[in-house]
């Protein structure tokens, strides 16, 4: 009876944290993509905003504000702004002198170039400029030049083009608000493709190797050093790479900077192989010693048997290692920050600077905002999609040779 009560509580147990863990991972997934969704269905906002700094007291279409902090946001619709502030100028001559300083102007939301769209019809003493695309500053005369009164005014950015985000290759966020990912998408796939090629080879040997061919002390040895590798911090890989790695990548190829593709590309080759070694041998020693001995019994030499017998029975487990050490080396950002100088431009050289999609997200995170912000999520959107169909081609492919 106690077995029966105990069961059907570790039972009810299970069931309630799977579908935690099911609604939980929902909830991360559709997050993420709503999202990274809103940058290509919306506007960054449905009109006008205005951004007065040391204003304390301005008129905006007949409505005051007094002291305001932040944004100011014009009715939906709104295509004239006239302002009105008072302020006070010292010509140097006759002292300080107050007046009211306006400005008036025309916003046109149909017109195609945001540089088009506002027409000034009074600046006053005012002098106009624009700081960056889709943002008109104007800026007043002051007692002295740090507390002049000046106004942002914010044009809404229209939905940004989803095959302009994903083939662009120019990616600057703050000035231009051009948000192109092309150039990051390549460095994530050569720095990611390079490091399976370099170490999926040398993991496998080692499984191998160590599951075969070493004496079970030893090879118990070199199993906990190389889970222990497999523990290491990320930011601990990338302090290696960046102390050693890239002074030998400057110095091997005679470049004035060794913070290159290659360097991400050796690093991740390096982060990789604890992993996919410890999966692929793991899953070598699981392949059942019958198969060994008739294979052996056939006349087979211990190598011959080592890669067409065990490595084809553990293939599964050789693949889901793999997968997992092509995740990480996808998704990997400490150590790609460190060692690849993370220049926004296309790098098919390997020889030059690169920055990956997981580098972007974190470098400028900390700081973005509004649009910048989304894109970033979208980013992450990317980032998902390409490791989903990294996966299941690694999928794919093994079933078509299982099916052969």
């Amino acid at each position: 009876m106690r077995k029966t009560t105990a069961d059907k509580i570790f039972r009810l147990l299970f069931t309630a944290v799977a579908l935690f863990s099911a609604l939980a991972l929902g909830a991360i997934v559709v997050f993420l993509f709503s999202q990274g969704a809103m940058p290509f269905l919306s506007a960054t906002a449905p009109g006008l905003r205005l951004v007065p700094q040391r204003m304390a007291d301005l008129t905006v279409n007949g409505e005051r504000y007094v002291d305001h902090a932040g944004f100011i946001h014009l009715p939906e619709g709104t295509t004239r702004v006239e302002l009105s502030f008072p302020f006070e100028l010292d010509d140097g001559a006759s002292g300080v002198a107050g007046g009211t300083e306006s400005l008036v102007f025309d916003f046109d939301p149909s017109a195609r170039d945001w540089e088009a769209a506002l027409d000034f019809a009074r600046l006053g003493s005012g002098a106009l400029s624009s700081p960056e695309a889709y943002v008109f500053t104007v800026s007043w005369p002051g007692p002295i030049a740090a507390a002049a009164p000046r106004l942002h005014v914010l044009l809404p950015e229209p939905p940004y083009g989803f095959w302009a985000f994903l083939s662009g290759r120019t990616w600057q966020p703050t000035i231009f608000k051009m948000y192109g990912i092309f150039p990051m998408i390549v460095a994530t796939m050569l720095a990611a493709l390079g490091a399976i090629l370099i170490g999926v080879p040398l993991a496998l040997f080692c499984a191998v190797f160590m599951s075969e061919f070493l004496p079970p002390r030893i090879a118990a040895i070199a199993r906990g050093g190389i889970e222990l590798l497999a523990g290491i911090p990320s930011v601990v890989y990338g302090f290696f790479g960046l102390m050693v790695v890239v002074p030998a990548v400057r110095n091997f190829f005679g470049i004035p900077a060794g913070n290159t593709l290659l360097s991400a590309i050796i690093v991740l080759a390096l982060m990789i192989l604890p992993t996919i070694t410890t999966i692929a041998e793991t899953s070598l020693r699981a392949v059942p010693l019958a198969a060994r001995e008739a294979s052996l019994a056939l006349g087979a030499s211990p190598m011959q048997t080592a890669w067409r017998v065990v490595v084809p029975h553990a293939n599964s487990g050789v693949i889901a290692g793999v997968i997992l050490g092509m995740s990480r080396a996808v998704g990997e950002t400490m150590a790609v920050i460190l060692v690849a100088g993370n220049s926004p431009q296309l790098a098919l050289n390997p020889l030059e600077s690169a920055r990956t999609l997981t580098a972007t997200i974190a470098l400028e995170m900390g700081y973005a905002a509004g649009r910048h912000g989304e894109m970033l999520f979208s980013i992450g959107v990317v980032l998902f999609a390409i490791i989903l169909l990294l996966n299941g081609a690694i999928l794919w492919t093994r079933r078509r040779a299982e099916a052969s």
